[in-house]
């Protein structure tokens, strides 16, 4: 599992990918930073991520498109169906390498906080960190989705754009729940709504109900990629 986890994370390198995502997520969250908190003039990241999240609609996808759609259309998919690994430590493997791209540009692109406490108030620390670990455990969701519709196609652009509307569908559950009048089914929608469950987090909670919440999305996902792939190893 180890080499396939290094294998991954080296390939981001190899080719553009990884350095577009990085360039990318550093260069956008830097500018939605100047415009909630340095133009705002406040020291509430709240709006920041509120807002950054939505753009991973864009940016997570970059992380999973590639990921098991090109083992598929290079036909190279036979060697993981046949390999001695499990298939669930290969999917696994990809996974942490995907998520250790994202987790450790997120944590990056914190630098930028510092600057808010050269001012008269600074942010509360405790919010900073229970916020910023509540966007990483959504984008370890998110990666998982997209590493399962990547499972599905050998097209990249097609697992690029499913992912997109997968991710978009979850996040505007909270803005859809206000339009629905029938409340079982409103309940229903808030309790899916990643939104939601988020909220604790910015206030400097740890929502534990949460925490499994968004872990239990991720090993779904990741579940069902895997007896997708077992479902070939039989066809």
């Amino acid at each position: 599992m180890l080499a396939v986890y290094k294998k991954e994370l080296r390939s981001y390198f190899i080719g553009p990918i990884g350095y577009i995502y990085v360039a990318s997520f550093l260069m956008v969250s830097a500018l939605v930073f100047i415009y909630t908190n340095l133009y705002s003039g406040t020291t509430d990241i709240t709006n920041y991520y509120a807002l950054l999240l939505y753009l991973f609609v864009v940016l997570i996808p970059l992380l999973t498109m590639r990921m098991l759609s090109e083992e598929k259309k290079s036909k190279t998919e036979q060697i993981l169906l046949t390999s001695p690994v499990s298939l669930s430590s290969i999917i696994a493997a990809k996974f942490f390498a995907a998520f250790t791209l994202f987790g450790g540009t997120l944590l990056l692109s914190c630098v930028q906080f510092s600057a808010l406490y050269y001012g008269d108030s600074s942010p509360n620390l405790a919010i900073v960190v229970s916020t910023t670990f509540g966007i990483l455990l959504i984008g370890s969701a998110f990666v998982a989705i997209g590493i399962f519709v990547s499972a599905c196609t050998e097209n990249q652009l097609i697992s690029a754009l499913l992912t997109m509307v997968a991710i978009a569908i979850t996040l505007v559950m909270s803005i859809l729940s206000g339009y629905i009048t029938f409340t079982p089914l409103r309940a229903v929608v808030r309790w899916l709504s990643i939104f939601d469950r988020f909220y604790a987090f910015t206030y400097g909670y740890f929502d534990f109900a949460a925490l499994i919440y968004y872990l239990s999305i991720t090993v779904v996902f990741l579940f069902l990629t895997v007896r997708v792939f077992e479902k070939r190893r039989w066809e």
